[in-house]
């Protein structure tokens, strides 16, 4: 139930972290999530920090609103955060950048909490959902990329 992305990007993970944990820029690279904006008086990232994002499921629909709480929020190195239902977590989506070369490697990945609905879920879509999941996350780390090498 997790996955993850790794794409080698010619540009300095702090560059790179400051665009992707202001999570306004979401709606610019991701193929599900068309816009998010900072909840509580939140004006930019930090541990704690909620903000709500707008989806189309799978690039099609449904659309829907889902909060989200940042749980990763290191400048430069890892941003995170999880999608709640109420106070659950259902889905925690990470960025690890790392220094390689001349430029970052940028790990994006999923993980879904482990219980009884996310097993059936699972069970039922979860081949399909992860093959999903690994294109949005390669589409958006390449859409990124194009941004930071000034593609």
């Amino acid at each position: 139930m997790r996955d993850e992305v790794t794409v080698h990007m010619k540009a300095p993970a702090q560059a790179i972290w400051e665009l992707v944990a202001d999570v306004r820029n979401t709606g610019r690279f991701s193929p599900e999530t068309l816009e998010a904006e900072w909840l509580d008086g939140a004006t930019g990232p930090a541990l704690g920090a909620r903000f709500r994002g707008h989806v189309k499921r799978n690039g099609r629909g449904p659309m829907y609103w889902t909060v989200c709480r940042v749980t990763a929020c290191e400048p430069g190195r890892e941003f995170g955060f999880a999608v709640l239902a109420g106070r659950a977590t259902l889905n925690n989506w990470h960025y690890r950048f790392t220094p390689n070369g001349g430029g970052t490697d940028v790990t994006e990945s999923f993980a879904l909490e482990e219980g009884p609905g996310t097993r059936v879920y699972w069970a039922l879509a979860g081949r399909a959902r992860r093959r999903t999941n690994v294109r949005g996350m390669t589409a958006t780390l390449e859409r990124i990329r194009a941004v930071v090498e000034g593609g």
